[in-house]
């Protein structure tokens, strides 16, 4: 049996992925959480052989949660299954450590498929979206760039983008007319939203 802990904040999406689990023969569903700071102790707890995480979720988000999942659990491969369907978030997973990476809007099949390859070792990418990431550049902000944008999403002037951060009002200046330029936006808001849509943050 493939032991499989599901990780989805949305109730209504959890629960019908842990029934469609369950009619396969192979595999058993030991754990469904909604909260991303749960997934470590269960984890340990329960001892899976995957775990299926989304990737915005309250506490921990599944990136997070894979990178921690990499080191305290070994053994626990991780596969992200998101509605984001973008080549940041891909990348993003695979240097968290992420063995898969399913789009919640694939055929059921596709999904259990992408559980028994990487149980067994493989790697398994949305097909659609490994074509779509050929070719597109790796995310191209530096995490200082990537912290600013985040603070600026958030709101404010660039002092209090500054304060947040821990930087100067000038650094800030700095970071933020890089990422400007790397985002090819028109303004700061512009290009923390074009980071967002990306994955990059």
């Amino acid at each position: 049996m493939i032991r499989v802990l599901l990780a989805d904040d949305q109730a209504l999406v959890r629960g019908a992925l842990a029934s469609m689990l369950r009619l396969e023969p192979d595999l058993q569903v030991v754990a469904e959480l909604g909260d991303g700071t749960e997934v470590l102790d269960a984890a340990r707890r329960t001892t899976p052989d995957i775990a299926l995480l989304d990737v915005q979720m309250p506490g921990r988000d599944g990136l997070a949660v894979a990178a921690e999942l990499r080191h305290a659990v070994p053994a626990c491969r991780v596969i992200i299954c998101t509605t984001f369907s973008r080549p940041g978030y891909l990348s993003r997973a695979l240097a968290a450590g992420a063995a898969g990476f399913v789009v919640k809007d694939s055929p059921p099949e596709q999904l259990v498929d992408a559980i028994r390859r990487v149980h067994t070792g493989f790697r398994f990418i949305d097909p659609a979206l490994a074509a779509q990431a050929r070719g597109i550049a790796v995310n191209p902000l530096t995490d200082r760039e990537a912290d600013v944008l985040r603070a600026t999403a958030e709101g404010g002037t660039v002092a209090d983008v500054a304060e947040s951060v821990g930087l100067s009002i000038g650094t800030v200046r700095n970071h933020l007319v890089s990422a400007i330029a790397k985002t090819q936006a028109r303004t700061r808001a512009e290009a923390a939203r074009l980071a967002e849509l990306n994955g990059w943050l």
